[in-house]
């Protein structure tokens, strides 16, 4: 396949040729969101960036089978491997089924990705319906002997790992590293190291999440579930593992030890990381009283937020970052990006009124060959905006009648506009036309009722004029008289 895309990869540290290991079929798992809580900023980036990946790779002509997982048990409260389960907390807490704290924040991680804009993935597995995947996973490294039981736990033996393959090749760490900022905590006497992770723990009486297994009435470490899933549905050597930056250590080096430590060798050729959000500066979290849900950006429900904001805002102004650079929340930039998506979207629905000519004066080269480019530079999906804007310049000024294009030209343009701002970037007009899929006879009733406006100035019934002008103002219309007629946008 002819394709220049290049992506970095954590794991070698540099931009590497995308080159599949079973083209046209590409293989990519995302780690998904824990489900205790309502779904975050923080969930609306890596989903926002493997969103981008996922729809490029599919445009260029692959076959993607997309896995992003939802974690629905194991994730403790401490760390990995200590504290009560956080599904399970919740469930006590609200004398609830576990599963029933859990599906309810399935539902609504749904809602939100639909908002924003995100397809779902090919196959999206639960944790506890993996049971047994992740069961074989404990028993293969324990029979290659790199995995110990105590007390009814099974832990991964990383000093005896680290010898024969080098724990922390994603991470860049050593095992010196690990051990002196490894935190003391209960139950590590369990362990031969503090750095030994659980890849089963034991259950204790209180813990209402459980399962038999050879060891113990209990549950799988977290670290478990990602690397029995994929190799499910992946297969043992698969192209694609992604998540946020936060993820590398200790998730996703754990990964690469249990793959390693159960089969042999890697089970990931390409380790993709998107950066982190910040909010004014400082890490977005609850104990710092700046955590702010999807739902309060779109409702406006938080004090740090001055506006309501749309999910196309929130998908544009995480596109406006390349992914692997740290975004920054304020609401001075997320008002810059509700701007620009407006110019971006204005300029989409000037793009079926323009009429085209015989010359075209207007500069509307390359930029087909330009957006691609910058797609396969490691999906840099801001210097594409930078291009769509050029763009949007251009059609401004044809519409203005300073600049000219032929038809051959337009049809070009449309679809560059329309392949890279909506099918690929993902952004969509959120007039209420566009928002109840009804665009047409939404812009005809909004036509109709300017047109009885200009029939009214026409017979001087001023008032009228003004009550039409001022109903659709009311409604968040703008309205711009021209020599031509009225123009409006939402």
């Amino acid at each position: 396949m002819d394709t220049k895309l290049t992506i970095y990869n954590t794991l070698t540290r540099r931009k590497e040729v995308f080159e599949p290991l079973h083209a046209p079929h590409v293989g990519m798992y995302v780690c998904g969101p824990t489900v205790y809580g309502d779904p975050h900023l923080g969930h609306a980036r890596p989903a926002i960036t493997f969103d981008l990946l996922f729809r490029y790779l599919r445009w260029l002509g692959y076959k993607v089978r997309y896995v992003r997982n939802i974690t629905d048990v194991g994730h403790l409260e401490h760390d990995a491997d200590d504290g009560e389960d956080k599904i399970a907390k919740k469930a006590r807490l609200e004398q609830l089924e576990p599963m029933e704290v859990a599906q309810y924040y399935i539902n609504r991680y749904h809602k939100a990705m639909d908002a924003l804009g995100v397809l779902p993935p090919s196959i999206e597995p639960l944790a506890s319906g993996h049971i047994i995947e992740q069961i074989k996973l404990v028993e293969e490294i324990l029979a290659n002997g790199y995995a110990y039981v105590s007390h009814g736990s099974v832990y991964f033996d990383v000093t005896k790992y680290d010898k024969a393959h080098h724990y922390g090749r994603l991470s860049g760490r050593n095992l010196d590293e690990v051990l002196n900022t490894t935190r003391e905590l209960d139950g590590q006497d369990e362990k031969h190291n503090p750095a030994d992770f659980a890849l089963w723990k034991s259950a204790q009486p209180e813990h209402i999440m459980r399962w038999p297994s050879p060891w113990s009435d209990g549950f799988p470490g977290w670290h478990c579930e990602c690397t029995a899933m994929g190799r499910k549905y992946l297969g043992a050597h698969f192209d694609i593992h992604g998540g946020g930056m936060d993820l590398i250590f200790p998730h996703h080096e754990c990964e690469i030890a249990q793959s390693v430590a159960s089969q042999g060798d890697d089970m990931v050729r390409y380790w993709m990381h998107n950066n982190m959000i910040t909010i004014n500066g400082t890490k977005m979290g609850k104990s710092l009283g700046n955590f702010i849900t999807l739902e309060q950006f779109f409702t406006g429900s938080h004090e740090l937020l001055a506006q309501a904001y749309s999910p196309m805002t929130i998908r544009f102004f995480i596109l406006q970052a390349h992914y692997r650079s740290t975004v920054d929340f304020s609401n001075e930039a997320l008002q810059a990006a509700e701007k620009g998506l407006q110019r971006l979207m204005d300029a989409a629905r000037l793009l079926d009124k323009l009429v085209p000519s015989d010359t075209t004066t207007a500069d509307v080269a390359g930029f087909g060959d330009k957006c691609r480019a910058a797609m396969d530079d490691d999906l840099n999906s801001p210097v594409v905006i930078a291009h769509l804007f050029d763009a949007a310049k251009a059609i401004n000024s044809i519409h203005a009648g300073t600049a000219a294009i032929t038809a051959a030209d337009l049809d070009e343009l449309k679809s560059v506009f329309r392949t890279y701002a909506f099918d690929l970037l993902g952004l969509r007009d959120e007039t209420a036309g566009a928002a109840t899929g009804d665009n047409s006879a939404f812009e005809g009733a909004v036509d109709m009722l300017l047109r009885l406006r200009q029939d009214a100035k026409a017979n001087k019934d001023w008032a009228t004029a003004d009550k039409i002008r001022d109903g659709l103002s009311a409604l968040g219309f703008t309205l711009k008289d021209t020599k031509d007629g009225t123009e409006w946008r939402l």
